[in-house]
């Protein structure tokens, strides 16, 4: 057997592993992450706030508790997380958004909110309806824009 072949045979059986590898774990991380999601829903509490400010920021800075920075793995201390600061009632909290939920979090507005401890999951408008955030146009659409008008 020539030896092209014997290694394409290896290449494929190493990458036919870590697919496979890879299946189990995806399986493994879907199941831990819906017991995560089960308690979040099962904390989860209606609240009235004041949005003072949206950004995301490493976790470190942005003003956390002492005692939710010691349960932090150390890798993710240094990663960028949204993080919202609202007024719920006469205190300022800091809350870390879900990352699907902070483009439609509005600044400085009253919104009914869902949170789970510091974990805010879901918001909806108490005045007036949340609208989507504008997309920027890129640099083709602008210029298809200007060529139609």
């Amino acid at each position: 057997m020539p030896v092209g072949i014997k290694v394409l045979i290896i290449v494929l059986i190493a990458v036919a592993a870590v697919l496979v590898l890879l299946y189990f774990l995806g399986k493994r991380a879907e199941k831990k992450r819906d017991e995560q999601q089960a308690q979040i829903n099962a904390a989860a509490q209606n609240v009235s706030m004041l949005i003072i400010d949206k950004k995301k920021m490493k976790l470190r800075d942005a003003g956390l508790p002492q005692a939710v920075l010691d349960q932090t793995p150390k890798r993710m201390l240094g990663r960028k997380v949204p993080i919202v600061k609202a007024k719920v009632g006469p205190k300022i909290m800091v809350l870390i958004c879900d990352m699907e939920l902070f483009d439609f979090v509005p600044v400085k507005k009253e919104v009914k909110a869902t949170v789970s401890g510091l974990y805010l999951t879901a918001v909806k408008g108490i005045h007036s309806a949340i609208e989507a955030p504008q997309k920027k146009q890129g640099f083709f659409e602008k210029l298809r824009s200007k060529l139609d008008a």
